[in-house]
């Protein structure tokens, strides 16, 4: 067996066999998950479409990490579709609850879980339950041995979302989950059709099959800094791109993610000659035209050593541009997933040129696939 190029003696030996092959395997997961929620989506609607209805319902994505992440890159979809809609991390929630928990309005807390075993997962929850009366939960998570599954299935005002097993990654970094909850997210509040599934899935296995040489080509080209930059929906995507690379390259490849009108606010001063730019392109023709000035205006700098780009179309015929074929017509949010397909490959082929275990990348052993245990303390809600 064969993933991203290489085989698997090699990848055992390197320590690097469930990351590449959970990276690999999206496009079937993803097949999977879109006729999983087909059949659920009868039970799902049942629980939301009451909710969503209600003028004054609150809906606040919560996840820590990765999970986090996901939530960033459904809201501006959600906010669109004219949800009242906040992404908050569970570990900003947990760390200050009266910033982010309105006792006055309703609440649907929308919770993203790999493992659901995170400390702040539960907490969250628990604090949402304490401080607002009319709380409900829709719980999306890939394990269900984790708390958080239990808490929700078992719990009042909730439903659970079990994910395949497979997106319930042995790897160190989150890679299936992540696109595995973001698709799942995006079925189930209908940001997406259940018929863009098959481009989707058609869109990540190109990327498997065209990008990864270019991949494997920037992963050894010595970069030491590596910029993502998207707007909307991919400026969440652009940090969970660059939480990869720093996660994989444990720590040696020094990451930043901007959307790319902030990148010139300063944040532009990490460029130099040892420096990848990764621009995703989204498919909204307002604010596109402003990610090509900045593409344009990075390129004519000549000082960042690459600027690659992820599109739909071809900006000037450029070399270093990996286009989707066929999806002009696909939405942002969309395109995240075949997108984050290549910034996984990019990190794990880094990972691999540096001569880690991309399974386990952190030498130190202080950084752990779930956080283990460490104090809740008790609140009480001030307002």
């Amino acid at each position: 067996m064969n993933y991203l190029g290489i085989t698997q003696a090699e990848l055992e030996h390197a320590g690097g066999y469930w990351t590449a092959r959970e990276i690999s395997q999206q496009p079937a997961v993803w097949a999977d998950i879109g006729r999983r929620m087909s059949g659920e989506r009868g039970a799902l609607r049942a629980y939301l479409e009451p909710l969503l209805r209600r003028p004054n319902m609150r809906i606040v994505l919560t996840g820590a990490g990765s999970s986090a992440f996901v939530g960033e890159c459904l809201a501006s979809a959600m906010t669109r579709k004219g949800h009242q809609v906040q992404a908050v991390s569970t570990t900003d929630l947990v760390g200050s609850p009266d910033s982010w928990l309105d006792p006055a309005a309703p609440l649907l807390l929308v919770s993203f879980a790999r493992s659901g075993n995170s400390p702040e997962s539960v907490a969250a929850v628990t604090l949402a339950e304490q401080a607002v009366s009319d709380c409900h939960h829709l719980i999306v998570t890939c394990n269900q041995e984790g708390a958080l599954y239990r808490r929700g299935a078992t719990g009042p005002n909730a439903h659970v979302v079990l994910l395949p097993e497979e997106t319930n990654d042995r790897g160190f970094a989150m890679t299936s989950s992540f696109s595995g909850m973001l698709l799942t997210a995006a079925l189930g509040f209908d940001l997406l059709p259940d018929e863009a599934v098959a481009a989707l899935v058609a869109w990540a296995a190109h990327i498997l099959q065209a990008a990864t040489p270019l991949a494997a080509s920037l992963a050894g080209s010595g970069f030491e800094r590596v910029v993502y930059l998207g707007s909307n929906e991919c400026k969440g995507l652009a940090r969970e791109a660059a939480l990869k690379m720093l996660e994989l390259s444990d720590g040696r490849v020094v990451t930043l993610s901007e959307t790319p009108l902030g990148f010139r606010h300063g944040p532009k001063t990490i460029v130099n000659g040892k420096t990848l730019v990764v621009m995703f392109l989204g498919n909204d023709a307002y604010t596109q035209r402003y990610e090509l000035d900045v593409l344009k205006e990075l390129r004519a700098d000549g000082v960042a050593a690459r600027v690659v780009t992820l599109g739909t179309g071809a900006p000037a015929q450029h070399a270093d541009h990996i286009s989707l074929p066929g999806a002009t017509a696909a939405s942002s949010l969309g395109l995240c997933l075949p997108y984050v397909v290549f910034a996984q490959t990019l990190a794990f082929l880094q990972s691999m040129v540096l001569k880690l275990t991309p399974d386990l990348p952190n030498q130190q052993g202080v950084v752990n696939r779930v956080v283990p245990g460490f104090t809740i303390y008790p609140w009480r809600p001030q307002r």
